[in-house]
């Protein structure tokens, strides 16, 4: 459920749903993005680095927990301003159960009446209760007055 500007509290913490990083979507997004990185599609090379096996992309993670993420201002959102401090933590692979919660770190109106900036941190778990990622990113919301 889609919310606006005021419905947001600093310091509230909104969890997503767990989702599973298959075999096939790994393949499927590196071929899309065309990544021919050993350590993301050969099994066997990825064996012998210091990950033991292959790894999910970071752009791949980022994708999977801002789509997450959309339900919260599905059609509230007017734009993404910004996105900070983004930071991998602990590698993701084939297999691993991930969800994200969102933190509301700030907020404050503009000086137009029909929206309001929130600053959000995303946090990405694995199924460990690990944070695998992180990342700050600046939202521009609808008020609920606009509508």
């Amino acid at each position: 459920m889609s919310r606006y500007f005021e419905e947001f509290e600093v310091g509230a913490r909104y969890p997503t749903y767990g989702r599973t990083i298959t075999e096939g979507d790994l393949s499927l997004f590196c071929a899309l993005v065309g990544y021919h990185v050993p350590l993301f599609i050969d099994e066997e090379y990825a064996k012998q680095t210091r990950y033991g096996g292959r790894i999910v992309p970071s752009a791949m993670i980022m994708a999977i927990s801002t789509g997450m993420t959309e339900s919260l201002f599905r059609t509230t959102m007017e734009g993404l301003l910004a996105v900070d401090h983004g930071r991998f933590l602990v590698p993701v692979r084939p297999g691993d159960t991930v969800r994200t919660e969102v933190e509301v770190l700030e907020k404050k109106p503009t000086s137009n009446p029909k929206r309001g900036v929130v600053v959000f941190r995303d946090h990405l778990f694995n199924q460990r209760n690990e944070t695998v990622y992180q990342i700050d990113k600046t939202v521009l919301i609808l008020r609920q007055s606009a509508t």
